[in-house]
């Protein structure tokens, strides 16, 4: 549980914080980016310049989680999970000195570096920590210590949000600092994460390192007695002893893990495409297009980061007893509805957000299950980056797109939510208190299809030998080839 905290507390909090911090003082960026403009050039820059500049401000946060994405099976495989935690928070320190003296050295170009270096470290770190409490968890409590990161990143966004009161950090004297707080928690993780162990998978099956697994198991559980774990991660090593780590080309051209491949593109697409990064990054002028007064915007802001912790509390302590695929299928269904909501209120923030903290923590938990060892660094490296290319996308495009659509923007979020929904529903198999092993083995013995959720009396029935008509089920594989 420290474990979880700590890496928690120095990653996905960041990267809520980072979601949601350029939105408060989005007035005083744009107005030392004009002034800084004229400055250098003599005039200002005109609406549609600045929009667009702003946007790339906003936006490549994401394209640097997209670029961290990718070496991430490198960094696991040479430095181990924990190891590659500790060494990512020297990015967030470099980015936070940028951010913080941009304006004394009057230079856009530091604040739009900075967020680029802290998606870097963001795009690495919402990859490994997920990986390391999916390994380091035993079966039966795996959900709830893969959801608490999810409650962290609501956290992340409510502190920007509370922190960007006209009473704390709102002001235009104080947005450079507001940006460079980042450092502190990366900081206080740099010092702390250090005293503890390696993930026992890692050690043993890449590493074989048995006594470093066996002493990491007995302070993770806190038992001597950890033979039961030492043999179930015997058992996947034995499975892959003829299995080298695969790489992402590999992964992509095994047909052996097709479904899960494309369940963990779905699931990580969906989740950024579903709008609610549109809602964090622009939360403010999407309450000011729905008429709230603006002295009253940024405590409502606040209101909607309150409903996400609370969301996210839910999610957490409920995923055990709901499931994984029940989470995910309420949480894209009501977000659908909340977006529907919006176009026809503008004002149904509350809702989307809630239905989101909900799910937020899932994708990436489900990303752990749904491979093996030799699969899970490649499976992160696909569904991190297309995670944080969806996110890039939203960022930058919401500002024109809610330009030419208004309030109709919403109804393409709720298209994709009930769409992800529906395959949730149809595709993937629930992984609550399943091994690794057992999950990969329900993949490739079971081959699910679009039909094999469906009751049984919608299933195809054929004749048997005596020409009577015989109920059983039709197994479709996707291919013509294996039909009766």
């Amino acid at each position: 549980l420290a474990v979880t905290l700590l890496s928690s507390f120095g990653s996905s909090m960041l990267y809520g914080f980072n979601l949601a911090v350029v939105n408060s003082p989005a007035v005083h960026i744009k107005a030392f980016y004009n002034a800084t403009w004229y400055q250098r050039y003599g005039q200002g820059l005109a609406q549609g310049p600045l929009t667009l500049m702003y946007s790339l401000t906003v936006s490549i946060f994401a394209l640097g989680g997209f670029v961290g994405s990718f070496p991430v099976g490198i960094l696991v495989t040479q430095y181990g999970r924990n190891g590659t935690l500790i060494r990512s928070n020297f990015l967030v320190l470099l980015a936070g000195m940028l951010m913080g003296f941009s304006r004394y050295l009057g230079s856009p170009e530091m604040v739009i570096l900075g967020r680029f270096i802290i998606g870097i470290h963001s795009g690495i770190c919402l990859s490994v920590v997920p990986m390391y409490l999916g390994e380091i968890a035993p079966k039966n409590h795996r959900g709830f210590l893969g959801l608490v990161p999810s409650i962290f990143i609501c956290l992340g966004v409510f502190s920007a949000q509370v922190l960007g009161l006209p009473e704390l950090l709102g002001e235009d004297a104080y947005w450079p600092l507001f940006l460079s707080v980042v450092v502190v928690p990366a900081f206080l993780q740099l010092l702390l994460l250090s005293w503890f162990p390696e993930s026992p998978r890692y050690l043993l099956i890449e590493k074989n390192n048995v006594h470093g697994a066996a002493e990491a198991l007995s302070l993770f559980l806190g038992q001597h007695n950890v033979q039961d774990t030492i043999a179930e991660i015997e058992e996947e090593k034995r499975s892959l002893a003829s299995v080298k780590a695969v790489s992402v080309w590999q992964l992509l051209s095994d047909h052996s893990v097709r479904f899960q491949v494309l369940s963990v593109v779905v699931i990580n697409m969906g989740m950024q495409l579903s709008g609610i990064d549109a809602i964090w990054f622009y939360t403010n002028a999407i309450f000011e297009n729905a008429g709230i007064p603006d002295p009253d915007i940024p405590y409502t802001t606040v209101g909607t980061g309150a409903i996400e912790v609370v969301a996210g509390l839910i999610g957490c302590f409920t995923i055990e007893k709901v499931g994984r695929r029940s989470l995910l299928i309420v949480g894209f269904c009501f977000m659908g509805i909340c977006c529907a909501g919006i176009t026809l209120t503008l004002t149904n923030l509350l809702g989307t957000e809630c239905s989101l903290s909900l799910t937020a923590g899932v994708p990436f938990l489900m990303t752990a299950e749904l491979f093996k060892q030799s699969h899970r660094p490649s499976a992160y490296i696909v569904g991190g980056s297309l995670n944080w290319l969806s996110n890039f996308t939203v960022g930058f495009v919401f500002p024109f797109l809610q330009m030419s659509a208004g309030a109709f923007s919403y109804l393409v979020f709720c298209v994709i939510c009930f769409l992800v929904a529906l395959y949730v529903y149809f595709m993937i198999p629930e992984t609550k208190n399943k091994t690794f092993v057992e999950i990969s083995h329900f993949f490739t013995s079971s081959r699910p299809t679009f039909f094999s959720n469906l009751p049984d009396s919608f299933k195809m029935v054929k004749l048997n030998g005596y020409g009577a008509l015989e109920n059983s089920s039709l197994e479709f594989s996707g291919s013509i080839s294996n039909l009766p």
